[in-house]
């Protein structure tokens, strides 16, 4: 796959730049990066804010061969291209949470965030880089590249390994999958999981084969999760 990169010093939102291009014949490969960004969103619609030049703001257009109900694997593979970017650049590796988070010592290090329209799929990802000093109201529950592995860390040089990692794990979804099932934190892990209409609590115990998170509930069953909001629970 050939990326073609387009930087920006301010956008509202990468993804939201790509989707509207999409809708215009854009081609595959497309990505945007933006040092700042004045509406950055995740998941159901959370505000996602950085000072200018602290993360890699990012995001990719995809035009995979997938059903409406799979494109949640265009993420997955995008989670993990970017925890190996990690790896690689910043010499640690970061764990995978269900559904588009990365963590490091158990805090926040990146989120993503796919969002479909017709045969695009575009897929956003944050990554705190290079950050000094974390704002106090997220300083327990977030950390930066710089911060776990002790040194500066160069935004450009993730920003070209995902890309690397991105294209290779894009044309076999299918064993992108299965690492994942592999390397996710969250299996055998007790969780509670928040949906839009519901939360319950349990243990995860698989990925389905369109990125559904299964959970053995406290109360009895398994249930497949689509879309929610995981807390590992520490063990009693």
């Amino acid at each position: 796959m050939r990326f073609q990169v387009r930087r920006f010093d301010t956008l509202d939102s990468t993804n939201r730049y790509l989707l509207d291009e999409a809708r215009t014949g854009a081609p595959e490969g497309l990505v945007a990066v933006a040092d700042y960004q004045t509406a950055g969103r995740g998941r159901r619609d959370r505000s996602w804010v950085a000072p200018p030049g602290a993360s890699l703001l990012v995001s990719v257009l995809l035009r995979p061969s997938l059903p409406a109900d799979r494109t949640q694997l265009v993420s997955i593979a995008a989670g993990l291209a970017m925890a190996d970017a990690v790896e690689r650049v910043a010499g640690f590796l970061p764990a995978l949470k269900w559904p588009n988070d990365l963590l490091a010592d158990d805090k926040k290090l990146a989120g993503l965030l796919a969002e479909a329209d017709g045969d695009a799929v575009v897929v956003g990802v944050g990554v705190n880089v290079e950050w000094h000093d974390l704002p106090p109201e997220i300083a327990d529950t977030a950390t930066a590249c710089n911060l776990v592995a002790g040194r500066p860390v160069e935004r450009d040089a993730i920003l070209e390994a995902f890309l690397d990692g991105l294209a290779t794990g894009h044309r076999d979804l299918e064993a992108v999958l299965a690492d994942y099932r592999v390397r996710l934190s969250t299996l055998g892990r007790r969780v509670r999981v928040e949906t839009a209409t519901d939360a319950l609590m349990g243990t995860a115990v698989d990925v389905g084969d369109a990125g559904e998170l299964l959970v053995d509930r406290d109360d009895g069953g398994r249930v497949a999760v689509h879309a929610g909001d995981v807390v590992h629970l520490r063990d009693a």
